[in-house]
């Protein structure tokens, strides 16, 4: 994992879990899952809603430890708002 990454594990249907790890490259950001430890890492073209909203929270907590920049916060909110306009950011 590099060292800006951001990651926190999710369940999934069947009480199984998956790992989601997320990178700061530029003005994106790339999601990455895994099911297990040793295995590789995988794009996530299409991440949900769930992870887009840990993303924000992650991304808020990091603001207060001053480790990102606050324009961040924002750039996360407008991105989920044009890929999920039905959800309240």
């Amino acid at each position: 994992m590099a060292k800006a990454g951001i990651g926190w594990v999710r369940s999934v249907a069947g009480g199984s879990k998956l790992d989601v790890y997320v990178q700061h490259v530029g003005d994106r950001w790339l999601f990455y899952t895994r099911e297990r430890r040793y295995d590789q890492w995988q794009p996530l073209m299409d991440p949900p809603l769930e992870d887009w909203l840990n993303l924000l929270s992650a991304v808020t907590r990091r603001v207060a430890r001053r480790r990102l920049r606050p324009e961040e916060v924002d750039r996360v909110k407008k991105t989920i708002r044009e890929r999920f306009p039905e959800a309240e950011v």
